[in-house]
């Protein structure tokens, strides 16, 4: 196993299955009120240059909820890169704890960190990629449909780090993916071309919403504005008007599929309250699935710093 988790390529289909499988039996632990004290004396670090809800809190409360403790810090307390350069904040951070988590603009902010740190840095974010929000997505597919290979999956918006996560995890769980973006909006062809390498045939993408979502298990859906995008806003808005999630077209996929929102969701926009409040809507538990997904996250990478340590 890799160190770090910079992407999803730093784990294998078997670690993230691995990882899934884990997050199942913490969550049923969990929920019993027996969570297990498997990180007694560990701490986790958070560096955060941009606001969150979902990441920081099923971080904490996870190593909480299972004997260990975490702090974080914002931007304005390390200027991360400007007050100090990015390799002295990971050489310092990584003496004081025993994981780092980052969630950050620049890619090469989680790269420079992870290769200054003497602890595991997990990537919680970044404009290129978003690894822990699709492992609590394939545990919430896993849950829902019993299985995550085999089935056909369609993302619709922007070609965005989210986006770009879920094709690494078509290309290494067996699952299509189909990628339906207006032009100019795809998916980073070098990443694309990864993952076409990796599996042939794993990701297609068109800009056609309704053909890229006919006969899916399970449609996906993320903002159309992110963070430091607002001044494109409207822009935007009009660009995307066509790839709303809808009723019409959710209905173009199978009868039982599922909708997933990584949140948060701006209903009106890139989909609809009718959609995103309703039965077919997995977005709540998708959100609670964090914790326990980035649970098991850490109880593997714990494990595997202790095997190091006691070689």
């Amino acid at each position: 196993m890799a160190r770090h988790l910079r992407n999803l390529w730093d784990l294998d289909s078997t670690g993230i299955s691995q990882v899934i499988d884990r997050a199942v039996q913490l969550k049923a632990a969990i929920r019993r009120g027996e969570a297990p004290p498997v990180f007694a004396g560990r701490v986790l670090g958070l560096l955060f240059e941009k606001p969150s809800l979902r990441t920081r809190t099923s971080f904490e409360v996870g190593m909480f909820r299972l004997g260990g403790s975490a702090i974080s810090l914002s931007h304005s307390e390390v200027g991360l890169g400007k007050r100090e350069p990015v390799a002295d904040v990971a050489r310092v951070f990584s003496s004081y704890v025993d994981a780092i988590v980052v969630r950050t603009f620049d890619h090469d902010n989680v790269l420079n960190l992870a290769a200054s740190s003497a602890v595991p840095v997990i990537n919680g974010l970044c404009d290129r990629f978003h690894p822990c929000q699709i492992l609590a997505d394939l545990l919430t597919v896993q849950e829902a449909k019993g299985r995550v290979a085999g089935l056909k999956v369609a993302w619709v918006g922007d070609g965005n780090n989210v986006c770009h996560s879920w094709m690494i995890a078509a290309a290494q769980m067996g699952f299509e993916l189909r990628v339906a973006t207006p032009k100019g909006f795809e998916p980073d062809p070098e990443i694309l071309a990864k993952c076409l390498d990796h599996r042939p045939g794993s990701v297609r993408c068109d800009s056609d919403p309704r053909g890229m979502v006919d006969d899916v298990d399970v449609v996906v859906t993320d903002v159309w504005v992110s963070m430091g995008q607002e001044k494109e806003a409207a822009e935007r808005r009009r660009l995307f008007a066509d790839y709303q999630v809808n009723r019409d077209l959710m209905s173009c996929a199978r009868g039982d599929a599922i909708l997933l929102h990584c949140l948060p969701a701006h209903r009106g926009d890139e989909v609809t309250a009718e959609l995103i409040d309703g039965p077919q809507s997995l977005a709540w538990e998708e959100a609670e699935n964090r914790l326990y997904a980035q649970s098991a996250l850490l109880d593997r990478i714990f494990g595997a710093v202790d095997r190091v340590e006691h070689v």
